[in-house]
């Protein structure tokens, strides 16, 4: 439930070479600064504006004239960053994606069409395509006695060795509005998470998340 072929089609972000050899998708958030620093030069001038080192922005997204870009970061094709958006660095926007209005996002890969349009906060994360994150939602990316997050796989906890560590979200999940993903949350593909959750662990593909003792499994209309 928690390796990155679980979780995420790497068909959908420029940052698959990102994933290579690696096994769970929080493996990644070490390397993505330099991976952008890397991969940004590469970029085809024809295609990417470079407006300011480290930054480089598809020329057919759209950013805000209030959003701050900090790098390095990359703004991939048909992309939107909203008014107030804070990109502090190291983020990779995927295509076709939505970055809100007083979003901030701190060393993230969003992939394709991953929707963060209202005040979200997303750090030390992994969105998955078409992930989409409710008015308010959070990613929590350290805990409150500073401790090493451990991803809780029942019976089987995963120590991370990382003091910062959001949440891993698989393709196509549903945050409800004002949601708090706690410290090492990885949310299986598909899944919705009810509105004011405080989520944490590791909640199942295809699953519905009310509350942590009501976690169902959807059922398919024939």
């Amino acid at each position: 439930m928690i390796c990155i072929d679980e979780l995420l089609d790497l068909n959908h972000t420029i940052a698959a070479p990102l994933f290579a050899g690696k096994t769970y998708p929080w493996e990644v958030l070490d390397g993505i600064k330099d991976f952008i620093l890397q991969l940004g030069p590469t970029l085809d001038p024809a295609e990417f504006d470079h407006p300011a080192e480290g930054v480089w922005v598809a020329k057919d997204a759209k950013v805000y004239p209030t959003a701050w870009l900090g790098a390095p970061c990359i703004i991939d094709h048909e992309a939107e960053v909203r008014h107030c958006a804070f990109i502090r660095g190291s983020a990779i926007v995927g295509k076709g994606t939505v970055v809100g209005n007083s979003v901030e996002l701190k060393n993230v890969v969003l992939f394709d069409k991953v929707q963060t349009p209202h005040y979200n906060y997303v750090g030390d994360s992994v969105l998955g395509y078409k992930a989409h994150m409710g008015a308010g939602s959070i990613t929590s990316n350290v805990k409150s006695d500073k401790s090493l997050v451990v991803v809780k796989v029942p019976g089987e906890p995963h120590p991370t060795g990382r003091k910062k560590f959001g949440a891993i979200l698989g393709d196509n999940v549903e945050v409800g509005c004002n949601s708090v993903l706690n410290p090492g949350t990885v949310v299986g593909r598909r899944t919705n998470i009810y509105p004011t959750s405080c989520v944490r662990g590791v909640v199942p593909a295809d699953s519905i998340y009310k509350d942590k003792e009501h976690i169902v499994i959807k059922t398919k209309i024939e």
